[in-house]
């Protein structure tokens, strides 16, 4: 009778357990894996990261409402999403104009409403490429953004598919915040002892670089 009691208890306890895990998953925090580089420096691939998911609400399964909205996605914001054009993928990206801006690129310069704004994550490594694949990458607009929506860029300017190629991100999309590294893995390392990368584990990815 005790060795079945102390059975039901640990049943319970994994039951209980595995609960709390999925409503913290589902509501609170969610952990992604890195895949690509178009955000680096800020997050590299192989970084496993931390995703506050009800800062900016908390959306009800099977619906696209939300409730408990802290706060709006704001520029400068590093934000992971499902890809609008595919949602069974999620993105991660920096929000760089909101709803009902005019945002515009032009050689690489961000304006907003027509003003130049200061660009701190914009990282820009070498590219040669055709000059039709250049203009799309340098230039962009104007376009304003359309109620409920947000204009994302990847901090890898020369390498990352983002709002300039498929558009604006749907609040709906949106998964969560990203706020910090806590742990890095780095497959193309050369040395056994490079494999883990210690320095970055609680790096947080804050609205600056």
């Amino acid at each position: 009778m005790a060795q079945k009691n102390r059975i039901k208890e640990n049943l319970k306890s994994i039951v209980i357990a595995v609960v709390i895990a999925l409503f913290v998953r589902a509501f609170i925090v969610q952990a992604f894996v890195i895949p690509s580089g178009s955000m680096e420096p800020t997050v590299k691939i192989g970084d496993h990261i931390l995703v506050n998911k009800f800062i900016y609400g908390i959306k009800i399964p099977f619906t696209q409402e939300r409730f408990l909205q802290f706060f709006k996605p704001r520029r400068g914001d590093v934000v992971v999403f499902l890809f609008p054009l595919d949602m069974s993928k999620d993105f991660i990206k920096r929000v760089i104009a909101t709803a009902g801006e005019k945002i515009q690129i032009i050689n690489n310069q961000i304006y907003i409403n027509d003003q130049p704004i200061a660009d701190p994550w914009g990282h820009f490594e070498p590219i040669y490429a055709a000059p039709w694949l250049r203009r799309e990458i340098d230039y962009y607009g104007p376009e304003v953004v359309p109620a409920n929506s947000y204009f994302m860029l990847g901090d890898n300017r020369n390498d990352s598919e983002d709002s300039r190629f498929w558009g604006f991100v749907p609040n709906d999309n949106l998964i969560g915040k990203a706020m910090f590294v806590y742990f890095s893995w780095n497959s193309n390392a050369l040395s056994v002892l490079d494999i883990i990368r210690w320095s970055r584990f609680g790096k947080w990815i804050g609205r600056q670089p």
